[in-house]
């Protein structure tokens, strides 16, 4: 600091005795201040900020006030944010005819006013770390408009379609993940294990590869899996320092969405952050409940040893709890009201992929693994290609570990055609044990390791050769463990 504080003090002298200064050195002097200034300022943001790219994830470590810790991750992940708006700006024109404009003016109409000031803060955080890295120009619209992605995209739109033209609307919300919770007698050990794959489009999973270690400056410590820019996890897998476990699968053929409530990207950050328990996470959840992101909800409470699925439409919510069971999430709705009600799905269609990885998942975690459910086994589930309907091993939509572009039926409960590239993107699993210690697992690419190479896709299926400019190939990584510091 030396140079910056003697630069100071010339700059800050009478008159006459600055005068002495040739022109070129004052220019350097007003320089040297600059600089210094400014990277003492990006110092004191960034903190203890760090960052590591581990087998396919980025590893970021992000702490303090609510600006601060935005501008640690928009700084840190700069690159990865950029690249995946631009990515977006892409493909959602193209899938839904909406431009990003589109999207910016969502957020600015109906989301930005909803979120509580310390996640404001922290969106302005990430937009002015951005600036700060490499300059890149977006702003807290463009932030809140990639955390809304998927209620934008999924729900608002289709919401839009259904107004102007009843059942017009494509409510096929396609299907985020396949997922399932454990405890007492269905586990090795007596205590909670949970398990999760995250199933979306390639070209948009490949980017679902950050592992945020967040202490915020209130409320609990967070590890989970992100994209890049997001505040909530979104797909959603994390663990928190008070003993939560939540992780969630979407309700397929879910047909509301209310633009006046509470965005769900900020409900789910909150419960994260200040949920003490499954009574919190479901309080947070049902106030200000606007149907956006509509889940079955699993979560556990290490505390209690105690697990609960949430169904959360928009109208209706249904909880089942217990310390003793196993429950599955693969994109189905349970609940008899909410399926009437809020829902299109229908339940006995056994060729549907919600349905056959169901019953796939049930016969693994309620049958054959009782009481041996454990790490290892939770990542064999992940990584399952079982087709419960066919009764052999496939790669296609009836799979926990889906491969829909080996899948010549498509998957029309999503609207997907023959082939197209969407499957499970990654995977992560943790256990009561590794949690306390704020531990999990990830799988970045195909749990059961096979990856997904561009080049003779798109030679085999052109019809999907739009997507080259952004999606390439996507990797298959091994399992690797990562741990929340303080």
């Amino acid at each position: 600091m030396l140079p910056a504080i003697f630069c100071l003090h010339l700059l800050t002298q009478p008159k006459p005795a600055v005068m002495k200064f040739p022109k070129t050195l004052l220019f350097v002097l007003c320089g040297c201040i600059f600089l210094a200034c400014n990277t003492a300022t990006k110092n004191n943001r960034l903190g203890t900020a760090t960052r590591e790219n581990k087998n396919g994830w980025v590893y970021v470590h992000l702490q303090g006030a609510p600006a601060d810790m935005g501008y640690q991750h928009g700084y840190l992940l700069a690159r990865e944010i950029d690249t995946t708006i631009q990515m977006l700006q892409y493909y959602l024109q193209h899938e839904t005819g909406k431009d990003w404009q589109f999207f910016r003016h969502a957020a600015q109409s109906f989301l930005w006013n909803k979120l509580e000031p310390e996640y404001k803060e922290e969106i302005n955080g990430i937009a002015e770390g951005l600036v700060a890295a490499d300059e890149k120009k977006y702003d807290s619209l463009d932030i809140t408009a990639l955390n809304a992605m998927e209620e934008l995209v999924y729900y608002y739109v289709p919401s839009l379609q259904n107004a102007a033209v009843p059942h017009s609307g494509d409510n096929k919300a396609p299907g985020n993940c396949s997922a399932f919770i454990a405890t007492g007698s269905y586990t090795k050990d007596g205590k909670i294990v949970i398990g999760h794959n995250n199933w979306t489009s390639y070209i948009v999973g490949q980017h679902w590869n950050v592992i945020a270690d967040m202490v915020p400056e209130k409320g609990n410590h967070i590890l989970m899996d992100c994209m890049p820019g997001f505040i909530h996890s979104g797909d959603d897998f994390l663990i928190t320092s008070n003993g939560l476990l939540i992780t969630e699968t979407t309700i397929t053929q879910f047909n509301l969405f209310d633009s006046t409530g509470t965005p769900e990207f900020m409900r789910a950050r909150k419960a994260a952050q200040y949920a003490n328990s499954i009574d919190d996470v479901v309080k947070i959840f049902t106030e200000g409940n606007n149907g956006g992101y509509a889940n079955d909800w699993l979560i556990g409470d290490t505390k209690t040893n105690e697990v609960a699925k949430l169904e959360l439409g928009l109208k209706d919510y249904r909880v089942w709890r217990s310390k003793d069971t196993a429950i599955i999430g693969s994109n189905f709705p349970s609940d008899p009201k909410l399926i009437k009600e809020e829902t299109t799905f229908n339940v006995n269609d056994t060729s549907t992929s919600p349905n056959a990885r169901k019953k796939r998942m049930e016969q693994l975690v309620q049958v054959d693994l009782k009481g041996k459910i454990d790490l290892e086994t939770a990542k064999q589930i992940e990584a399952d290609h079982v087709d419960a309907n066919a009764g052999k091993s496939a790669k296609n939509r009836c799979v926990i570990c889906g491969h829909i572009d080996q899948d010549a039926a498509g998957c029309a409960e999503w609207s997907l055609p023959a082939y197209y590239p969407m499957g499970a993107v990654q995977g992560k699993v943790t256990t009561a044990a590794l949690a306390a210690n704020m531990q999990l697992w990830a799988h970045m690419g195909h749990p059961c390791g096979e990856d997904f190479v561009g080049a003779p896709f798109y030679k085999a299926h052109p019809e999907f050769a739009w997507m080259g400019k952004y999606l390439t190939d996507m990797k298959s990584y091994p399992w690797t463990i990562f741990e929340g510091r303080k």
